[in-house]
C-alpha cells in the first residue's frame, strides 16, 4: 500500500514539473516577440525621373492693345455725328463733321492770295530778264538791275509764303472732319451735334479701343525671375526662345480658361518698389471680344521645362521650422529621410530637382507612424487603395 502511494506521489511531481516548464517555455517565447518591434504598414509611389515643363501662375490684368482720345483740331459748331455708340469703326472712318463753311472761305482767300502773288513774280522774273542784257551795256544802272533781281526774289518768297497758308487753309478744311485713327470699339459720345468744340480743349469727344489683339499685365516676384534666368543661363532650363513662350489665361470672373493662347512680349527692365513684382506683357488674340480692358486674369506662363526633375505629392512632403523641405522614402525595410530641393508647385504635387533619385519608394501614407530607421512594410499605394 505504501508503496503504491510513493509511486502515486512521484507521478505528480513529474506532472507538476512538466507544467512548470512549458510555461517558463511560453513566457519566454513571448518576451522574445515583444524585443522584436513590429514592421508598419505604409503607403508608397515609386519616383520616375522625367521632363517637366515649368508653368507658373501669375495674377494679371487685361489692357488695351491700343487706345485713342478723340480731340477736335480746330475750332467751330458740331454738324454731325456719324457712328453708333460703343460700335466697331474702321481707321479712317468719319465720326464727327465740324462747320466748315469759315474754313472754306479761309481756303478761297488763301488761293486768291497765291494766285496774287505769282502774278507779282511773274511781272518781276520779265522785269528782270529785259535788263540782262541791257546791263551788259550799261543801258541801265546797276542799282536798276539790282532792285530789279531782288523783286524777283521777294516775288518768290511771297509766293512760297502763299503757298503754305493755302496749305494750312486746306488743312485745317480737312480737320473739321474728325476721322477715326485707328480700328476698333468706340465708346459714348460726350459732344453731340450743335455743340461748340475748341482747339486746345481738353476734352475729349469719345474714345477709340482696340481689343482684338489685346495685351495682359501679369507681374512675377522679382527674386523668382532672376531665378529662372540664371538657370536658363546655366542650362538647368531648356526649352525658352524669346517671342514663342506660351501663355494660357484663366479668366477669374469665371474660373474657366481663354480659348485662345498667348505669347510673352517682354518683361520689364525695373523693379516694382513697392511691391517687389516685376511685369511681364504677353499678347492674345481676342476675335471674339470676350476679354474687356481692366480684367482681373491669371496668366500661366510656359518659363521653358526642367529635364530628369520628380513630381512629388505634396502630402507626402514635410518642412523643419527653418523652411527646409525633406520626405521619407522606404529602403530595404527602413525609413529613410531626404532633404529636398523644390522648384515650384505643380498642381498637387511639388517639382523636385534634388534630393531623390529614380526607384526610390517615397512613403506617402503613414507618416504620422514611423521615424528615420523606422521598419516599414511598403506597399504600392494603388494595391493599397485597390484593397481597400
Amino acid at each position: 500500500m505504501r508503496s503504491c502511494l510513493k509511486i502515486a506521489g512521484m507521478a505528480a511531481l513529474v506532472v507538476m514539473v512538466a507544467a512548470c516548464s512549458e510555461q517558463n517555455d511560453g513566457a519566454g517565447q513571448q518576451a522574445g516577440a515583444q524585443q522584436q518591434p513590429q514592421a508598419t504598414p505604409v503607403s508608397t509611389v515609386e519616383l520616375k525621373a522625367q521632363t517637366v515643363p515649368l508653368v507658373e501662375e501669375m495674377p494679371g490684368r487685361t489692357v488695351a492693345y491700343r487706345m485713342a482720345d478723340i480731340r477736335p483740331q480746330v475750332d467751330g459748331i458740331i454738324k454731325e455725328r456719324n457712328f453708333t455708340e460703343g460700335g466697331f469703326v474702321e481707321a479712317g472712318q468719319q465720326l464727327y463733321m465740324i462747320d466748315q463753311e469759315v474754313y472754306l472761305a479761309r481756303v478761297d482767300a488763301a488761293q486768291a492770295e497765291l494766285s496774287r502773288q505769282r502774278a507779282i513774280l511773274d511781272q518781276a522774273t520779265k522785269t528782270r530778264k529785259r535788263y540782262d542784257p541791257l546791263i551788259k551795256s550799261q543801258a541801265v544802272s546797276q542799282q536798276t538791275y539790282d532792285d530789279a533781281v531782288a523783286a524777283e526774289a521777294q516775288g518768290k518768297a511771297a509766293v512760297a509764303a502763299a503757298r503754305a497758308e493755302l496749305e494750312q487753309a486746306r488743312i485745317d478744311l480737312a480737320y473739321t472732319t474728325v476721322t477715326a485713327p485707328i480700328a476698333g470699339q468706340i465708346g459714348s459720345s460726350d459732344y453731340s451735334e450743335g455743340a461748340l468744340v475748341t482747339t486746345n480743349q481738353s476734352a475729349k469727344l469719345t474714345t477709340i479701343t482696340q481689343l482684338d489683339p489685346i495685351y495682359v499685365d501679369v507681374t512675377q516676384a522679382g527674386g523668382r525671375l532672376l531665378k529662372i534666368k540664371e538657370a536658363i543661363k546655366n542650362g538647368r532650363i531648356k526649352g525658352v526662345e524669346q517671342g514663342q513662350i506660351e501663355v494660357s489665361l484663366i479668366i477669374d470672373a469665371t474660373g474657366a480658361e481663354y480659348p485662345h493662347k498667348g505669347t510673352l512680349q517682354f518683361s520689364d527692365v525695373t523693379v516694382n518698389e513697392t511691391t517687389g513684382t516685376v511685369r511681364l506683357r504677353a499678347v492674345f488674340p481676342n476675335p471674339d471680344g470676350t476679354l474687356l480692358p481692366g480684367m482681373f486674369v491669371r496668366g500661366e506662363v510656359r518659363q521653358g521645362r526642367i529635364e530628369d526633375a520628380f513630381l512629388v505629392p505634396q502630402k507626402a512632403v514635410m518642412r523643419r521650422p527653418d523652411g527646409t523641405a525633406y520626405a521619407y522614402v522606404a529602403a530595404d525595410g527602413k525609413v529613410v529621410s531626404k532633404d529636398l530641393t523644390i522648384e515650384q508647385s505643380q498642381g498637387q504635387d511639388w517639382l523636385v530637382t534634388a534630393g531623390v533619385a529614380e526607384g526610390d519608394q517615397l512613403i506617402v501614407d503613414g507618416i504620422q507612424r514611423i521615424a528615420p530607421g523606422a521598419s516599414v512594410t511598403p506597399q504600392p499605394l494603388e494595391a493599397a487603395k485597390a484593397a481597400e
